[in-house]
């Protein structure tokens, strides 16, 4: 129940109706003479649209005490009501804003320093019961800190808005939202509802402490937050306070709100959301339709914005070129983003947010309409699917009986771009948003003004009067046009600078309509002018040119997948194919087969042999050529959003949920005949996330690119790097080497303990276990178990013997085998111990001594360990040599005399093994899944080329399409740069080049700029 007491209103009307407005709580003291009249007016003969599927012609509408008392076709006004005449205006329900930050404190973030520099903060700063990270603020109520902005309000209400859902965008929860009306007068009459949603997000505002710093820590923060609660909940005694959580459980049926800055957001908050039993209504980004199918099958509601990106200035050609094709296509097609989810019959409402894009928002509202949009959505998207989405349409959202008296009044259709709005009235208090045009003086005229002649022109333009003169050279300056009663002021520059200043009025006597006048040149020199009209328009456009409004002609661009240089319009598919007399090197007992056929179909290696009839399948002549396995990367940064964590122990992160299938290294990987990817953690952790396996499928979805039924991994780091002790500002256990080794064993023994724990409650009956508190879901435990049970395999950065020699011993201790060291430069002095632990080994080819660490690395530690009888591989850690993974293996010939066959091993069955992929992946044997290199030379030649690398029987590179594809990017390039020179209807956008995205290694901090 609403606790403010109902209030009571009247309207006011300007130069109409004197002035009476009841606006304050019967509560609050009266300091002036009490005005209890009541509020009744009907608004006549107007174009009424009830809800955006009722509209009646010359109807009345009749408010009674700031509500909506009835719309109908009757136009006899009842005793006791004011009448307006509104004949040739439309009425509308006014707008609700879902997601806004109007009368909130602003938040303040620090400074984002570089962890490995500021001082760190582990623990939280605020003060109180609540939760130990200060990015969990779900105590937060807005309503509680609502201030009326005045200038603000006005500005929303000039676009449409009546209602708005408030909050503070601050922290990852970030607590409530209120309902407030955007009217004058005190906060406790704005705000209609005290709460009505919760909004949460990845970022974590003015959270000045280290962890979360990457979205993955995001993620899981929430994650464990929202277990935590659902454990707290249970506790029928509670072993402390937590307000946070308190909070998070008291609100948990309230519409929650998750703010996406675009697509690839969305979808990870989706997918997060669905894990702990959220349905998240998400905000967009307005980039939806570059993966429409994705967002349709999340099944969730959207909010979007209209913050369509301005054009680039493309005059300067040496900018022009760095532009992103993705960039050049979003601006053309982001104004599609609405219309394309209306057609896909995805539910959403439409924002206004950021707040900086406000005053173009009705602009970009009728544009998205021109772009497809329907006018019924539109109004649907402001009013009826927020009301409903928030669980208000008993309030708000449409003129029906009731309802609050929000509603708009414009001259015109409200969806066509010279329509001017006029009012807007909220809880029945008249607001005028623009005062109707004067347009006696519209048109276009023939101008003398002393010795020169030009051409005049009065137009309306975002309900004011503009003009414009063309002089006789073919030049056009801006006039600035005042009115002030019967006079009209005129000033203007021409082409030599000088200024006219001209006052004049109209003049009676003349046949044709006729303003005159006097003024000045440069404010010295005194000059008559007279202006003759030769040609009339009216408030709706130019006398000379009125652009008409409709729906777009021109023909857009296409989306293509990825949305990026290399994509292509339809999604790359599997196909059945015959490569026929290749050199197959198989990597099985068969060795290397020459002149040899291999038959693919349904995504698998289905036949090998000589003389294979192809069927319906494609051929591809491999003669000259050579057929191996595609490459495996054991250890990758490509594909992510974020690459570290902070937090000492890390293992409740998971690289999975920051997979980035937009990352251009995917499509320059498969360049180089790789096809698959072990996707890491950094190294800044002893114990850093959880690990991904993805294969290179270019322009599919995140989830499509994970391998699925993959084995499980995460990364362990031992060095320096954990360890932070050259890092003066850091104060994080552990610091040395010692401290490492006793920081495994710890979150070990806890895991153990843990495992105590849940074993004792499950074994209870179902009598005791009701009496019993359940123990804590804790994900960081739960990963660790999983290592000692041998559920989650570790894949360890290290350089040096006698960190590997320790990390074994723990393992040893408690009873599990580590998977692989990966880099494992001194790998070559501890083959035998590797060997008899059964640890695989990924190294480098010859990359030493880049820190003290690795001062004792040689090339020859490959062909040491894999001679010794490990599993070796070759890995790159780097998006630069992934692309050459073939050389890297190759060098391993040189540096031990490695057989070729042997060496292509180390990039392909033996980082298969390594993943535990070798039954499916890794070498060319029937029943395996399709996925090879054609290459057009011994793939351990520097001259080889990977001419098609083929995944799961979809050719996702091609060396001749790639050619096709790179001129299909420059003409698309051309296409719309020569749309954005020809764009003259607004400014160019101040707008930076988007940067080169950085390249993640083991120690990079932060994410994607």
């Amino acid at each position: 129940m609403n606790p403010l007491k109902k209030i009571k209103f009247t309207i006011c009307f300007f130069a109409i109706f004197p002035l009476y407005t009841v606006c304050a709580q019967e509560t609050f003291p009266k300091n002036d003479v009490a005005d209890e009249r009541v509020n009744a007016v009907a608004l006549t003969h107007a174009t009424i649209t009830i809800d955006p599927f009722t509209i009646l012609e010359d109807a009345t509408l009749l408010l009674h005490d700031g509500r909506v008392e009835s719309v109908s076709k009757n136009s006899d006004v009842p005793k006791g009501y004011r009448e307006m005449d509104l004949a040739g205006h439309y009425i509308y329900p006014s707008f609700i804003e879902m997601f806004s930050n109007y009368g909130q404190p602003k938040v303040t973030k620090p400074p984002r320093g570089n962890p490995y520099v500021k001082r760190e903060q582990v623990q939280s700063k605020t003060k109180g019961a609540y939760n130990p990270n200060e990015a969990i603020k779900s105590f937060y109520n807005s309503a509680d800190y609502f201030f009326i902005d005045d200038k603000e309000a006005a500005k929303m209400r000039g676009q449409g808005f009546g209602t708005a859902s408030i909050f503070r965008p601050d922290g990852i929860a970030r607590g409530t939202a209120a309902l407030v009306t955007l009217g004058k007068g005190t906060e406790n009459n704005m705000v209609i509802s005290p709460v009505v949603a919760s909004h949460y997000s990845f970022d974590k505002g003015s959270s000045t402490q280290d962890y979360p710093i990457s979205p993955m820590g995001s993620i899981a923060l929430l994650r464990q937050t929202f277990y935590d609660s659902q454990w707290y909940a249970l506790q029928t005694k509670r072993p402390f306070t937590d307000l946070s959580l308190n909070a998070l459980i008291a609100n948990r049926e309230l519409p929650q709100i998750f703010e996406a800055d675009g697509w690839l957001t969305a979808l990870r908050a989706d997918r997060m959301g669905k894990e702990i039993g959220l349905d998240f209504i998400i905000k967009g980004g307005g980039d939806e339709y570059q993966r429409i199918q994705e967002i349709k099958q999340m099944n969730a509601p959207l909010i979007v914005p209209l913050n369509f990106p301005l054009p680039f200035d493309v005059s300067d050609p040496f900018i022009t070129q760095k532009i992103a094709l993705d960039d050049l296509k979003h601006w053309e097609l982001a104004p599609t983003n609405p219309a394309q989810l209306e057609q896909n019959g995805i539910t959403f409402a439409i924002t206004s947010h950021p707040a900086d894009n406000l005053g173009g928002f009705l602009a970009n509202l009728r544009k998205s309409v021109t772009y497809g949009l329907s006018k019924e959505q539109a109004l649907s998207s402001l009013t009826s699917v927020p009301a409903k989405l928030l669980g208000i349409d008993d309030i708000v959202g449409t003129l029906k009986k009731g309802q609050l008296a929000n509603f708009l009044v414009a001259d015109g259709d409200i969806f066509h771009e010279n329509t001017i709005l006029l009012e807007n009235w909220v809880k029945g208090e008249r607001h005028i948003v623009n005062k109707p045009p004067a347009t006696a003086i519209l048109g276009a005229y023939h101008l003398e003004v002393g010795n020169i002649t030009a051409e005049l022109e009065i137009k309306i333009k975002n309900s004011k009067q503009v003009a414009s003169v063309l002089l006789p050279n073919g030049n056009e300056h801006k006039v600035s046009v005042k009115l002030n009663g019967d006079m009209i002021f005129l000033e203007f520059e021409t082409d030599n600078e000088n200024k006219y200043t001209l006052a004049g009025w109209t003049d009676p006597s003349a046949a044709d309509f006729t303003i005159k006048g006097e003024g000045t040149i440069d404010f010295k020199d005194s000059v008559f002018w007279k202006a003759v009209r030769e040609k009339e328009s009216d408030s709706k456009g130019s006398a000379v040119k009125k652009r008409p409004s409709g729906k777009l002609t021109a023909t857009l661009g296409e989306t293509i997948f990825p949305f990026m240089a290399y994509g292509t319009t339809d999604k790359i598919r599997p196909q059945s194919v015959l490569i026929t007399n290749a050199t197959v090197w198989t990597n099985e007992e068969e060795g290397i087969l020459e002149n040899t056929d291999v038959l693919i179909q349904d995504g698998k290696i289905v036949r090998i042999g000589k003389n294979i009839e192809a069927g319906n399948a494609r051929i591809i002549e491999g003669a000259g050529k050579h057929l191996t396995p595609g490459i495996i990367d054991e250890h990758s940064h490509i594909a992510i959003s974020a690459v570290n964590e902070i937090a000492a122990n890390s293992s409740m992160v998971r690289m999975g949920d920051v997979i980035n299938s937009e990352d251009i290294s995917i499509y320059r990987a498969l360049a180089g005949g790789v096809v698959a990817a072990h996707i890491l953690h950094g190294s800044s952790d002893p114990i850093g996330g959880q690990s991904a396996l993805i294969k290179l499928k270019w322009g599919e979805d995140p989830e499509t690119l994970k391998i699925e039924g993959a084995a499980p991994f995460i990364k362990f780091a031992l060095g320096e790097n954990p360890k932070r002790s050259k890092s003066a500002p850091s104060i994080r256990f552990p610091r040395s080497l010692m401290g490492l080794e006793q920081f495994y064993t710890n979150a070990f023994s806890e895991a153990l303990d843990y495992k105590k724990g849940w074993d004792g409650y499950n074994q209870l009956d179902k009598r005791k276990r009701k009496s019993t508190p359940m123990p804590r879901t804790d994900l960081v435990k739960q990963a660790m178990l999983e290592i000692v049970e041998g559920r989650r395999y570790i894949s360890c950065h290290s350089y040096q013997e006698k960190e590997m020699l320790m990390l074994m011993d723990v393992a040893k201790r408690f009873g599990f085998t580590i998977n692989t060291f990966t880099h494992a430069l001194e790998g070559y002095r501890i083959a035998d111990k590797l060997v008899e632990h059964g640890i695989g080994g990924s190294t480098f080819s010859d990359k030493w001594n880049f820190k003290w660490e690795t001062r004792n690395a040689i090339p020859y530690n490959a062909t040491i360990m894999n001679n010794e009888g490990v599993v070796t591989a070759i890995n790159s850690d780097s998006r630069e040599t992934i692309r050459h993974l073939n050389h890297e293996a190759a060098k391993s010939i040189k540096y031990g005399n490695m057989a070729p066959e042997e060496a292509l091993k180390l990039i392909t069955l033996n980082p298969a093994k390594l993943l535990r992929l070798d039954e499916t992946m890794g070498s060319i044997k029937v029943g395996k899944s399709a996925d090879v290199v054609l290459w057009s030379a011994p793939p351990m030649s520097i001259y080889a080329k990977p001419e098609k690398t083929i995944i799961e029987g979809a050719i996702y590179f091609d060396l001749e399409r790639d050619k096709i594809l790179r001129e299909e990017n420059v003409r698309e390039r051309a296409r719309i740069i020569q749309l954005m020179q020809g764009d003259k209807t607004r400014k160019t956008a101040e707008r930076k080049i988007s940067p080169i995205k950085p390249e993640f290694h083991c120690e990079s901090l932060g994410m994607e700029q």
